[in-house]
């Protein structure tokens, strides 16, 4: 970019618009003041929102302008999915556009920025050069799911009653109620060691829940509850029975089955944090919750991929409902009072449930990692790579998305 347009740069918070109400920010009102002190060529607005977790008069009190017109903004940042019909033509916009797997809901969607001249940059398409995701809400989605999970058992097995989480105010607040109760000597694993799986590792540590490896957990007796975040080769093993590094199975998935099921006899609650790729076995299969030995009765899916790795996730519950309960005999939904069923939460927007947090945390990650780039001339490639959208076509990184643009 040149000097000339970084002078200008005008950029806009827009307001959530998407059904049920989103809380979150891009931009607490603390970031936008630094943004502009960092950049002081850069022009900032907010435009007005009744929901939003800041309130206007947090951001102009800091001499933020919030207005109802962001038509002469250059960039627009919200989180949801922005409606057709608030779309504003020929800007550039980041959110979450869930588009990227073809989701048939969003097409009409990916249609409209087309046909508006936009350049979309969806948050979930800012990589670093090694296409490591750098932008997420991942982190509060572990610590709440973790939170969530916790909350099930209590509820379960009626032994306490945790208030929920959306109720609170911090992940300092949800650790504080969640050291309250006794829990009993129980086994909880946990998958992945992503920004999901760190998440919800932060709130079992912050809980003092003793850690401990793979194999004592799967073969020691403990007089207190403990938990172990096992890796991809702790429950996933080669057909051939050869034994690799992790490299190994990320390019030879179908090479590989799951051996989770040594898990599923000793733990009493699964938490899911991992990323599954493609082609990558289920982790927990429906005959692993059917056997006479398995353990797992709480199954907390963070992860949320519905009739994926996790044969209990037949659906994404809600934060108004988060609950349900999996009958393994049947692959169905029965109520979670049932005596045969798995409790499982599988909450697919858990950081809304904490958007204070999620929303500083968020737009710390975006000082970072993305408004260099609008001043630097992209040196990095960063705004380069994550547009997805440019001159009424699909950039060429995304041109695999021609045939579900155009209905096919």
């Amino acid at each position: 970019m040149s000097q000339k347009n970084t002078v200008k740069m005008k950029f806009g918070i827009i307001k959530e618009r998407k059904n049920p109400p989103d809380r979150r920010v891009v931009f607490t009102p603390e970031e936008l003041v630094r943004l502009k002190t960092e950049h002081p060529e850069a022009q900032v607005k907010v435009e007005s929102s009744d929901i939003r977790v800041f309130s206007d008069e947090q951001y102009s009190s800091l001499g933020i302008e919030v207005t109802t017109d962001m038509s002469d903004c250059d960039v627009l940042f919200g989180v949801k999915e922005v409606p057709v019909d608030a779309l504003i033509p020929n800007k550039k916009y980041f959110f979450f556009s869930h588009t990227i797997k073809f989701q048939p809901y969003n097409r009409k969607l990916l249609q409209a920025i087309l046909e508006k001249n936009i350049e979309l940059f969806d948050h979930e398409t800012i990589v670093d050069a090694r296409n490591k995701r750098l932008i997420g809400f991942g982190r509060y989605a572990g610590i709440v799911g973790a939170y969530n999970g916790f909350r099930a058992f209590g509820i379960k097995y009626d032994l306490f009653n945790l208030v929920k989480a959306e109720t609170l105010k911090s992940k300092e607040e949800l650790i504080e109620r969640l050291r309250r109760p006794m829990l009993p000597n129980i086994k909880i694993v946990l998958t992945g060691h992503g920004k999901v799986g760190m998440g919800a590792k932060e709130m079992l540590d912050g809980m003092k829940i003793k850690q401990v490896s793979a194999d004592d957990f799967l073969n020691k007796v403990y007089t207190q509850p403990v938990y172990s975040q096992i890796d991809v080769l702790d429950y996933n093993k080669r057909i051939d029975g050869q034994v690799f590094d992790n490299q190994d199975f990320y390019k030879n998935p179908q090479e590989y089955v799951s051996d989770f099921e040594r898990f599923s006899q000793v733990a009493d609650i699964y938490m899911a944090g991992h990323f599954h790729g493609n082609g990558a076995p289920d982790i927990l299969t429906r005959e692993m919750l059917n056997a006479p030995k398995n353990k797992i009765q709480v199954v907390a899916d963070i992860s949320c991929d519905v009739d994926g790795p996790v044969a209990c996730t037949i659906k994404a519950s809600t934060i108004a409902e988060p609950f349900f309960g999996y009958l393994p005999s049947e692959h169905k939904e029965v109520s979670h009072t049932h005596p045969g069923s798995i409790m499982v939460m599988s909450v697919d927007n858990l950081p809304c449930e904490l958007p204070k947090d999620a929303s500083e945390g968020f737009g710390e990650m975006f000082m970072e990692y993305v408004i260099p780039a609008f001043f630097n001339g992209d040196k990095d490639g960063i705004l380069q790579r994550a547009k997805m959208t440019e001159n009424g076509k699909l950039t060429e990184r995304f041109q695999y998305l021609q045939d579900y643009v155009d209905g096919k």
